[in-house]
Formats: C-alpha cells, structure tokens, sequence
C-alpha cells in the first residue's frame, strides 16, 4: 500500500517530459527492424561495450531513467531473445539516484546485438562508432521514426506548453548531432543545433514544429495535450491583443475628445465659436453635444456630412497654422505657450498688451489682452484664436503686423 503511494505521488510530480518518455516506452513497433533501430538509438547514447581480461565481451545500457531502462530490457529480449542480467546502485551517497545497468553477459548474443545495429561488421573484423548514425540503420521512414524515438528517450527532453515551447536532445557527438538534424529535416521539421558546454544540443522551438515532432516519435497522447494547451495560449493571447488594441483606441479616442472639448470650451470662453466658419462652428457644437463620438460618427452628423478624415483634416489644420504663427514668434524672440490653436503671444506689461492688442483691432483683428491679476506680473499677453478657415492672404497680413509690432 505505501508502495502504491509512493508510485502516485511520483507520477503527480512527473513533468511534461517524463509523461512523453513514458507515452514513448509504450509504444513498441511489430517490425524487427523498427526495434533495432530504436535499440540502437539508446546504445548508442546509453550503452558501452565491455572487454573481459581474457578478451571476451559483454555490453552494458546505463541510465538514471527507469523508463529507459525498461523499454531497453524489453527491446532486448523481443529483438535479440537475449538474457539479461539488471542491477540497480545509487549514482552517490548524497542524492542516492538509483543507476540502471543492463548486462548481456553471453559473448554470442553481445556479437549478434552488435552486428544488428551496425557496431561491428558480419566478418567480426571491423568495428562501428558509437559517436556516428549508420545510414543503414534509418534507411527506411519507419526506422527514422523508432531511432528518433530512441534518441528522444535517452538524451531529450521538453518544456512544458504552458511555460514554452521548446524540444532539445543533447548529445556529445557534433556529427552525431549533424546526422540527427538531417534525420528531422527529412519530415520537414526545421532544427537548429547550438554548443551548451560539452554537449551539441538540437533544438527545435516553433509550437508547430514541436506537434510533428511528437507525431513523428507516434507520442499522440502527448500531442494531444501539446496542442490543447497551445490552441488555449493562442486563443488567450488573441483575446488580450485585441481587448489591449480595443483599450488603446477607446483611450486614444477619449483623450482626443477630452482635448477637443478643452481647446473648443476654450474658444468660447475668450472669443466665441461665432467667429469659427460655418463648418469648424458645426463641428464644435456637435463636439460638445456628443463629447465621446468618434471622429467619424461625428462627421455624419454635419448638415453636409463628412467623412473621419475630412473632420481631422480641420483640426489638424488649425494645429498647422498655430504651428507657424508660433515660429514667426520665435524667430523674432518672443515666448509662446501650450500647444492648441489658442496661440499667447507674451508681451510683458499691461501697457504693452493693451497697445498690441488695440494695433490688430484695428486692422481687423479681434485680439483682446489678457493683463494682470487674470496673469502673473510682467507675463501680460495677447491671444491669437486660429481656426481653419482663416484665408491664406488674412494670415500673412497677421505675420506683417506681427513685424510691425516687434
């Protein structure tokens, strides 16, 4: 019973990856060479070949995952009908991690495993590498697969979707690596491959990629919940983007209203929107009354309806025109202030405010100043209130009597 305990807290704390090496032993191809192509997979990356002092051999398959071990035993006795012997010894003291060694100790069955997975020739004269794939092995789509699986198992691993996207094997060899990255390309599968300390780690991190990656090792269950996880990511993720897109133009439109109102409110309070042209007074009523209406709702309203860009055209042509009347200022030294079509043009005294200000009445300007206590002592001002419809010849008499007045 403790037993049975102890194995449900270990599968409720296995990761995604131990779940996908798990879904990965229980499947066994019915082809022979299948399961010696998967055997050779996981000799090649967990196996050695062990000379006895009189010259005889044995191998040997070590790994610290149980799963592995397993589904080598069982590749062994249905591939090879060998025996073979299992001992189990803690890695170290400290962190007392079992070690799993496999041994076939007969010499006959050592020489018949080696020679079907291409380790050593028919003849027992020539010898294989580990740190290479034979080609003879993965000849055939099926193979690549149960080799892909084997290597899985023995030196890879996988995120878990809901953290990342991202499926690694890690291992010694660069062109063990090299051939391994060619046998993924060959089910359209693009991996990249990058040095991490001693090892060549081939990685492959597009969500996508990673689905038929699982399909190819047959881990469907596992693509199963991949692509569940990711279909609810991208789902998630599209419904934040548009309500973040949503929330950005519901602000940007309020703002721009809220500016809208102000430099109108504005208008009113120190001239009157009766000296705006028809169009800019309409809009300015109708701003008003509909203060959070879109620009283009807003145009439909006009007695002559117009469209969102006929309506930013106007505004955005008062800023123009606030834009140079404001360099004409500069240029000559003069402060102006703020950023709307209400320009101040800084004139010091009250004096000199009054003076400016009855200078352009009487030319057709109706310019009022703006004098202490209403401003602070010495910044006494005239305002200058632009609208679209002021006709290019009427701005630059405006400049010239600017000139004059300087």
């Amino acid at each position: 019973m403790s037993g049975l305990r102890k194995e449900c807290k270990i599968t409720m704390k296995m990761s995604f990856s131990g779940k996908v090496k798990e879904e990965l032993a229980s499947q066994l191809s019915p082809a022979r060479h299948c399961q010696i192509a998967e055997f050779a997979a996981l000799f090649a990356l967990c196996g050695k070949i062990r000379h006895r002092k009189n010259g005889s051999i044995y191998l040997e398959v070590h790994t610290e995952n149980l799963t592995v071990a397993r589904k080598s035993y069982i590749l062994i006795r249905m591939a090879f009908q060998a025996e073979t012997q299992i001992r189990i010894r803690n890695h170290s003291l400290q962190t007392r991690t079992p070690v799993y060694h496999l041994l076939v100790l007969a010499q006959n069955k050592a020489y018949e495993i080696l020679k079907a997975i291409k380790l050593l020739s028919e003849s027992e004269d020539r010898w294989g590498d580990l740190s290479t794939i034979p080609s003879r092995l993965v000849q055939n789509t099926c193979c690549k697969r149960a080799y892909l699986r084997g290597v899985f198992m023995a030196a890879g691993s996988i995120t878990n979707p809901e953290k990342a996207y991202h499926l690694e094997i890690a291992v010694l060899s660069e062109s063990f690596c090299l051939q391994l990255q060619q046998i993924v390309a060959s089910f359209q599968i693009e991996a990249k491959i990058v040095d991490r300390k001693k090892y060549h780690v081939l990685y492959v991190k597009e969500g996508s990629m990673i689905v038929d990656t699982l399909n190819v090792m047959e881990a469907h269950q596992a693509l199963m919940d991949f692509e569940n996880v990711r279909i609810l990511k991208e789902v998630r993720n599209s419904v934040n983007r548009q309500v973040n897109c949503e929330t950005a133009n519901i602000h940007k439109t309020v703002t721009a209203a809220a500016r809208q109102i102000e430099d109108i409110q504005y208008i009113e309070t120190a001239k009157g929107v009766r000296w705006l042209s028809d169009g800019l007074r309409e809009i300015a009523e109708l701003r008003l009354e509909y203060p959070d209406l879109p620009l283009a709702e807003l145009g439909q309203k006009l007695s002559k309806p117009l469209g969102k860009s006929g309506v930013n055209h106007r505004l955005r042509k008062l800023s123009e025109i606030a834009e140079r009347l404001r360099a004409t200022l500069k240029e000559r030294g003069f402060e102006t202030r703020g950023n709307s079509h209400i320009v101040p043009f800084l004139c010091g005294s009250n004096e000199n405010s009054v003076y400016m200000s009855e200078l352009f009445q009487d030319n057709g300007f109706f310019v009022l100043p703006v004098r202490y206590p209403t401003v602070p002592k010495n910044e006494a001002r005239i305002r200058f209130s632009l609208n679209a419809a002021i006709p290019e010849e009427d701005y630059d008499c405006l400049m010239e009597l600017i000139e004059v007045s300087l």
